[in-house]
């Protein structure tokens, strides 16, 4: 009986301690999901990896190397990459707040440092892929321009917007979608009427503002869910709508999901990645910019971007001053604008417009010592990557101050049309027209291969990776799409021939991930991006996660190069959950293709364990 109760009691023991070690192990696992210095940070190798514990992605790794007929032991290192933590599906890494806590950067908040671009060093990276929120449709998209009023909940599921800017029109939730009526905060009727309203302000025919093609790209600044660019469209006018990461989060996330054109930034210290002159209009709705600070620099900006006889649209309390403190601020940014050589073209109600001088002659009225001052002769106002902002006025070159203007042909001549700043790069005319040709036949091309897996409402938002001057997106100009044009900012800055033919894009260096939101684009173009990552200190596997990053889910990628590149991407397709589309030889495009290939790629929809998708 004695050695019963003692087995009994021992027994007893070792349960309590069983108990007591799994909640100890508990503890440690939610700590582990919850502390964000985490050894799930970073790409650590604890992360998930995809495979069968996926739903609705197949673990084709082993299919994958018995085809290719590769060593096996080469291939087990490419048959899967981490998979990020849920917390981090909609992860920016250059503009990630938690990499700016955890490294302690110190930062001036008032000058909005903190929204601009800092990234992490390699042993930071987060070297896995994005997982879909739960519910991710890939399906059921409306096509242009009903895709501009309604998305999918589960795709961006934040609604806090829609409860704070209830009164504004900004978005509504019905159901499991939600609906942009187009409102703002300064037009809660829509844009539309809005839009209408600058266009009769400045006397334009039939009110509509691009003013018989004279107006065409345009800056809107602190765009919200870029109802306002969205709305231009209609009008052949094309915005790139800008906001920051800030309190209204996602407010970008929304507009590319609408398939409205937009990018993450914001004014702060560094210029803006857009060369001098590339809008004939900047705008600006209550965006609660301090346009007075460090000597109007922000002001001075926007000078920099704007064309000869740009305008800029702003509407705000200021304009009208019904107190006295928006009275001293209409009245100190009147003051400076005059000293800037602008004029008020009209001004009415709560909106003023002013236009930006055609030529140099008013700088060189101005009395000695007038602040701001002009910019340096040796400041090239089209280095933007990482350059600092000045207060200072850039002035026109001797060539444009004759000219009288920006020489550009209205829309949609201008997109075929030489411009003038061809010069720049030594172009002739005849070179523009012969890559706008080959460009026009390479971009069919794509399109014949593309035509078994897509419809009419397949691709909404391009990108094209290394833009060159432009004209794969010129290509584009009858289908429902917009290209973002990338241009490399070690290369030669084409980025203002492309904003001189009416398209936009932004300069960018791709061994650093882009400043936009994952599932971007429909579709990535990566004309020898590849081979050019090749020159530099920076791995092309980062590259390939990028580029899964911002791709949507059964989104495609045209690689065009050459092919060991092809080769190389062809052995990280089933750890990244890729597949073959096509291959085409590219030699009788032109001479200058003659080592190059085409491989088209679509992304495959995967899912974590906890995730579900409606695919229909």
């Amino acid at each position: 009986m004695s050695r019963g109760r003692n087995d009994g009691d021992l027994k007893k023991r070792l349960i309590t301690w069983i108990v007591v070690i799994a909640i100890i192990c508990g503890c440690l696992y939610i700590y582990s999901r919850n502390n964000g210095t985490s050894a799930l940070e970073y790409g650590s190798k604890s992360l998930r990896k995809l495979g069968s514990s996926y739903l609705g992605g197949e673990d084709d790794g082993d299919e994958a190397s018995s085809k290719s007929g590769e060593d096996p032991q080469d291939d087990a290192m490419l048959k899967s990459i981490p998979v990020c933590d849920d917390r981090h599906s909609e992860l920016i890494p250059c503009l990630d707040r938690n990499l700016i806590y955890q490294t302690r950067l110190k930062l001036d908040l008032s000058l909005m440092e903190h929204y601009e671009r800092h990234c992490p060093v390699p042993e930071r990276r987060f070297n896995c892929l994005i997982p879909p929120p739960p519910g991710y449709k890939v399906k059921s998209r409306s096509k242009w321009p009903k895709s501009r009023d309604v998305v999918w909940k589960a795709n961006i599921p934040h609604t806090h917007l829609a409860n704070e800017k209830s009164d504004q029109n900004w978005m509504v939730v019905k159901g499991d979608k939600i609906e942009f009526p187009g409102g703002g905060t300064h037009f809660h009727y829509g844009a539309d009427k809005y839009i209408a309203a600058i266009a009769n302000m400045l006397n334009f025919s039939n009110d509509i503002l691009n003013n018989e093609g004279r107006l065409r790209t345009v800056l809107d600044v602190g765009c919200g869910v870029a109802s306002f660019g969205g709305y231009m469209l209609s009008s052949d006018m094309i915005a790139m709508s800008l906001a920051p990461n800030d309190v209204h989060q996602n407010q970008i996330q929304f507009a590319l999901e609408r398939g409205i054109p937009a990018y993450l930034g914001v004014l702060g210290t560094k210029r803006l990645p857009y060369p001098s002159r590339s809008f004939e209009l900047a705008h600006c709705s209550r965006c609660r910019i301090d346009w007075l600070q460090r000597n109007g620099i922000l002001l001075l900006e926007l000078d920099r971007l704007l064309r000869p006889g740009g305008y800029f649209a702003y509407s705000s309390p200021e304009a009208y001053a019904q107190d006295e403190e928006d009275l001293r601020i209409w009245r100190e940014m009147s003051a400076l604008v005059e000293r800037m050589c602008w004029k008020i073209a009209v001004k009415r109600n709560q909106t003023v417009i002013w236009v930006k001088p055609l030529t140099n002659d008013c700088y060189m009225e101005r009395e000695p010592g007038t602040q701001p001052p002009l910019c340096k002769s040796d400041d090239d106002p089209d280095a933007v990557w990482g350059v600092p902002m000045e207060a200072c006025i850039t002035p026109y070159s001797d060539q444009q101050h004759k000219a009288k203007g920006s020489g550009l042909a209205p829309w949609p001549a201008r997109l075929t049309a030489p411009p003038p700043r061809l010069a720049d790069f030594g172009y002739s005319a005849e070179m523009f027209e012969k890559d706008t040709e080959v460009w026009q036949h390479r971009v069919e091309n794509y399109w014949n291969l593309l035509s078994p897996k897509i419809q009419p409402d397949t691709l909404r938002n391009l990108m094209d990776m290394k833009a060159n001057l432009g004209s794969f997106a010129a290509a584009l100009k009858s289908k429902d799409v917009w290209v973002m044009n990338v241009v490399p900012e070690d290369g030669p800055n084409t980025l203002k021939i492309i904003y001189d033919r009416g398209l936009i894009g932004s300069v960018h260096n791709w061994c650093e991930s882009f400043s936009i939101y994952p599932r971007t684009y429909d579709l990535l173009h990566a004309w020898t991006v590849f081979s050019d990552i090749e020159k530099k200190d920076c791995g092309a596997e980062d590259l390939l996660i990028e580029m899964d990053r911002i791709l949507r889910p059964t989104g495609f990628i045209i690689i065009r190069d050459k092919p060991s590149v092809v080769e190389f991407v062809k052995k990280h397709l089933s750890a990244l959950h890729w597949e073959a589309v096509a291959t085409g030889d590219a030699e009788q495009d032109t001479e200058q293709g003659e080592d190059e290939v085409v491989f088209i790629i679509q992304k495959k929809m995967w899912l974590t364990s906890t995730s579900f998708s409606d695919t229909e």
